[in-house]
């Protein structure tokens, strides 16, 4: 495991689209793009996150930057999320966590005591050349999409 930087170029480690297609990094090639992990779907706080940045894509859409929210549920499990909540963005699986170990955000959590391995609420901006432009790491979602929308008009200008 090893931690993304700011400069840094992701990985082109495969992820899983919910129709079944293979999803990579470099196919968001040549626009900026925002890549947010989040632990669960269907849960309070990642439902908040994934509504926030779906009630927002017009705004991401109008400067030509789009949005992935990736977690360990299968496909199947993210299209039931998409479908409940009317969700506009676009959802990826890291099933094998093998793109959140790249970058660092599988990581040791700690709940009621209880040791466990799970995905770090983050966010990462990334820029029309594949560059790491911005990272939000343990992520609070309240009004977090505004911070990411905000980077992105900067980044954009």
């Amino acid at each position: 495991m090893t931690d993304i930087a700011i400069g840094d170029t992701l990985p082109d480690i495969a992820m899983t689209a919910v129709d079944g297609s293979e999803l990579r990094p470099a196919d968001y090639a040549g626009s900026p793009w925002v890549l947010y992990f989040y632990p669960k779907d269907d849960t309070p706080g990642c439902t908040k996150e994934a509504q926030a940045f779906s009630a927002n894509k017009a705004e991401f859409d109008a400067l030509g930057v789009k949005i992935l929210g990736v977690s360990k549920d299968p496909p199947k499990k993210h299209q039931k999320f998409i479908d409940k909540y009317d969700l506009t963005i676009d959802l990826a699986s890291d099933e094998e966590t093998a793109m959140a170990e790249a970058i660092g955000v599988w990581v040791e959590k700690n709940m009621y005591g209880r040791k466990y391995m799970g995905l770090e609420r983050s966010t990462f901006l990334i820029d029309a050349a594949g560059k790491v432009a911005h990272i939000w790491r343990k992520v609070k979602v309240k009004e977090h999409e505004q911070a990411v929308l905000q980077a992105a008009k900067e980044l954009v200008g």
